[in-house]
Parts: structure tokens; C-alpha cells; sequence
């Protein structure tokens, strides 16, 4: 049965994603490079070194990770107002918590860039457990965000669904033991998502009692 659910965050409770593959790929422009969807798609869910090893390899001309930072942030910026709650995300939150289950948080992405969109959106309150890059070691495709999450939910981690839009994400749920439901964003359906136990365009696909209703049936056969 399960008891908790888990959710990332980037690109799955508020889809930052596109956005970021949007405004690297403008800077990158300048280096001589036209960034394809599959080379950002990489860096998803995990660090950006993994991006910019990347750029590096693709990039005509030599990069400066100090200025492409400083260019896509400054992009970045001027595009925030545009970002909402992705479809469904709220009436999951809300479900979960009428039905009495726990809620987490695991990201990659540090506490402050987190806490920033729960607070904007009034969510914040919704999650009892929140880990983020600033309480581990290591992020995903590591799982040691789901182990330490599922540890202080205080359940076993078959009990437990995570709730992932990326490819890094599905593999540190699958290695902490975690059911995982993929729920990918533009930037993200391209992927393989072996393994993953279901697969929804958006949250407001289906209702969260009939989703769980529905995993939990594959589960036991």
C-alpha cells in the first residue's frame, strides 16, 4: 500500500526546464554552437557539470563557463514571470494531503532556488520532508535524495511512489527502490524511461486516487 509520495521538483512541479534549454541554447549561438535537445536533455535532473562537459564537446569555439553562467541567468530572469504550476500539480498536493498521506520533496537543485517557487506558489507548506542538493553528498542519478527522504517520512521505501519528469531522476528512484510514475515536460519526452511503473502526459491526466489505484494493481501482479 502506498504511504507517501515524492516529488522532484524542476521540470515536474514547475517545468524551469524548458526554459533553461531555451535561453542556453541562445547563448550558446554565440560559441558557434546550435544545442540540440538531446544534448541538454543529459544535464536533467543532475548537476550542471554534466551540461557544460557537454557545450565543451559541441561548442565550435572555446567556452567560458563563468560567462555562458552569468549570460543564461541573466535570460533566465527576464523569463520567470512566464513560469505556473504545471497542470494537475496542485490537486495532487491537495488529494494527497485530504488522503492522509506524506509528502517529500527531493531535488537536486539547492534549498534556496526550491524554496523560491514553493513559496511563490504556496505550496511550501504541502511537504513535511524536503531534500535538496544542500543535504547530500551526492544528486541524482545518485539516490541518496530518495534514501534520505523516504528515511525521515519514517516508511519503507516499497511503500512509497516518486514522482520524476527526467531520466536521472527515474534512475535514483529505481536504485533507492522507489515505484516511480514519470510525468516528463516537453523538454523530457524524448527520453527512455525504462522502468518506470507509469507514464502521464500531465497530473490532471488522471485524478491521484485512481493513479495510485492503478499502480498499486500492477504492483501485486
Amino acid at each position: 500500500m502506498i504511504k507517501a509520495i515524492v516529488f522532484d521538483f524542476d521540470g515536474l512541479i514547475v517545468d524551469t526546464e524548458s526554459v533553461w534549454f531555451e535561453v542556453f541554447k541562445e547563448v550558446m549561438v554565440e560559441y558557434d554552437c546550435d544545442l540540440k535537445l538531446e544534448d541538454f536533455a543529459i544535464s536533467i535532473g543532475t548537476t550542471d557539470d554534466v551540461l557544460f562537459e557537454r557545450l565543451a564537446q559541441i561548442a565550435r569555439k572555446p567556452i567560458n563557463r563563468t560567462e555562458i553562467k552569468r549570460k543564461t541567468d541573466e535570460r533566465y530572469q527576464q523569463k520567470m514571470s512566464q513560469l505556473q504550476l504545471r497542470e494537475g500539480v496542485l490537486d495532487y498536493l491537495q488529494t494527497a494531503k485530504e488522503c492522509g498521506l506524506k509528502i517529500a520533496l527531493a531535488s537536486s537543485s539547492s534549498r534556496r532556488w526550491v524554496e523560491g517557487f514553493l513559496g511563490k506558489f504556496g505550496i511550501k507548506e504541502f511537504f513535511e520532508v524536503m531534500k535538496t542538493s544542500d543535504d547530500v553528498k551526492r544528486v541524482k542519478p545518485d539516490p541518496e535524495l530518495y534514501l534520505r527522504a523516504i528515511q525521515d517520512l519514517g516508511v519503507e521505501v516499497y511503500e512509497a511512489l516518486a514522482f520524476e519528469d527526467s531520466k536521472n531522476g527515474l534512475t535514483a528512484a529505481i536504485k533507492a527502490g522507489l515505484h516511480c510514475v514519470i510525468v516528463p515536460n516537453p523538454v523530457t519526452s524524448f527520453l527512455d524511461f525504462s522502468g518506470h511503473v507509469h507514464r502521464l502526459s500531465s497530473m490532471a491526466e488522471i485524478k491521484l486516487q485512481d493513479l495510485l489505484a492503478l499502480v498499486e494493481a500492477k504492483l501485486v501482479k
